[in-house]
């Protein structure tokens, strides 16, 4: 029988992004029903938008209707310019929505955005694109799926990344309408190629313009009768979602991935069916589907708790949220992340990260075991980034060879220290009552969702003893290093 501080342990990481240092004590105390409702109410308020675009690149866009002119009319170094001042916009957007993960109070909304984030995958320098789909997600990530599929169908980030805007009358672009059916609703093997050919059709015209405002260029659709899904008719866009809306197979495939997700990769078909069979009933309702999962006895078993592989994202924010930290080099967090295979905002493809032990290789589980030591003390961060043209969507780093183009090289090893200043207080007055002797046990069930291999004295023997508050930071930072800390 679990405890009930694992069970809600357990909930904080499925549900967000793990307990925050000033939750410890109600980790004891709440039954997982009570926390669960906590963060319903705690997330119900609708997000903020998140704005990091500079007053240059909005005075570009504003006003503007043919942005392609104005930007080929300008020299060199202003295209270079505006590349530049995109790529530090997209930065600043992917460490901005870190620290919210970090931070809000509204980690199930922040969670499920997470979620919605790999589902509704997208990679574009556009950073006006890609904060419109961002608030999309946010807004919409505990409501309704219906209303989520049919706006973010609608963004300028998803339309131009799945190449919409080359969806014409007479020379269909199939890229979005398959994408639609395989990866946001349907499934693979769930539609035929002829049902594919068909929604491309209905979605000629689908466009948006430079502020990302959707465009539906009437004299470029497709005006006769399609058939899809069996059904026949002069079928628009709209008209497409809701019939993969209306498919049984839409909510099944959802749930599935939401289970793998936040339960267990390993699927119980029948907690599937069931989940899933409510979920098209609510028509789509996100909420009352994580409320089924969350508040079920069998989400609580033991097979499901500890059995994720955290995601580097998930990794880097649970630990700032159990150990709260001013960072002073933010690059290294963009770094961190590019070096264990997750930048938020620049997803692998559209089918968005694979997950589980797609994470862990040899090179990745290292230095996901040195980031706590890292983030603790001045040592540089010598690491070397992968060169991964999926990951860098094309972007390699580069030299200069004096002439017009720029030569791609390997990506360098970068030295460069953390600089974070952990504020130890509130974590450290957890365990003011508990004896010297029982600290370790205490901080492992605080810090580890299963019991450890490693053997206790492990732990003790890289751990400063000259005094009980040496002993909590250099001990949490020592359990914080082993491969079980890296399992949720």
């Amino acid at each position: 029988m679990s405890s009930p501080q694992l069970k809600n342990q357990h909930l904080m990481w499925r549900a967000g992004f793990g307990p925050a240092a000033g939750q410890l004590p109600q980790m004891k105390t709440l039954h997982p029903v009570q926390l669960f409702k906590a963060l319903q109410k705690a997330s119900s308020k609708k997000p903020d938008y998140i704005d990091v675009a500079d007053n240059y690149l909005k005075g570009l866009v504003m006003g503007v209707d043919d942005i392609g002119k104005q930007v080929r009319e300008l020299d060199r170094e202003e295209r270079r310019l505006i590349q530049q001042k995109q790529r530090e916009a997209i930065r600043n957007l992917n460490l901005y929505w870190l620290t919210e993960m970090t931070d809000s109070n509204a980690q199930l909304r922040e969670k499920m955005a997470f979620f919605w984030h790999g589902h509704f995958a997208s990679r574009n320098i556009n950073v006006f694109f890609q904060q419109q789909l961002l608030d999309i997600i946010r807004q919409n990530s505990l409501g309704s799926f219906r209303t989520l599929l049919h706006e973010t169908s609608k963004s300028a980030a998803i339309l131009n990344f799945l190449n919409a805007q080359q969806n014409r009358k007479g020379h269909p672009n199939e890229n979005f309408a398959r994408e639609v059916m395989e990866l946001f609703t349907l499934g693979r093997g769930n539609y035929t190629e002829n049902d594919v050919k068909e929604a491309a059709r209905a979605f000629t015209g689908w466009s948006a313009n430079v502020k990302g405002e959707f465009i539906f260029r009437k004299n470029q659709h497709d005006t006769g009768s399609k058939t899809i899904l069996g059904k026949t008719g002069n079928m628009a866009g709209e008209d497409v979602l809701d019939i993969l809306l209306e498919q049984k197979q839409t909510a099944r495939f959802i749930t599935r991935k939401i289970y793998r997700f936040f339960v267990n990769e390993t699927e119980d078909k029948e907690k599937v069916e069931w989940l899933a069979n409510r979920f098209y009933a609510s028509d789509y309702n996100i909420s009352k589907l994580m409320e089924d999962i969350f508040t079920s006895d069998w989400f609580y078993d033991k097979k499901n708790i500890g059995s994720r592989i955290k995601s580097p994202v998930e990794l880097l924010v649970g630990i700032r949220r159990m150990l709260p930290m001013v960072v002073g080099n933010e690059e290294a967090l963009l770094l961190i992340q590019r070096v264990l295979g997750q930048i938020l905002f620049y997803p692998p493809n559209v089918a968005g990260w694979p997950g589980g032990k797609s994470w862990i290789d040899s090179s990745t589980l290292m230095m996901r075991l040195r980031i706590p030591q890292l983030i603790s003390d001045e040592d540089q961060l010598n690491v070397r980034a992968k060169t991964d043209d999926d990951q860098m969507m094309g972007r390699m780093d580069h030299i200069d060879d004096g002439k017009s183009a720029k030569l791609p090289v390997p990506a360098r090893k970068i030295g460069t220290p953390v600089n974070a200043r952990i504020e130890w207080n509130t974590y450290l007055s957890y365990y003011e009552s508990i004896p010297r002797e029982q600290l370790l046990a205490a901080m492992q069930d605080t810090l580890l969702q299963l019991q450890p291999n490693y053997p206790a004295d492990l732990i003790k023997s890289y751990s400063d003893s000259s005094g009980r508050e040496n002993f909590l930071r250099t001990a949490t930072l020592q359990i914080m290093s082993t491969p079980e800390y890296q399992l949720c």
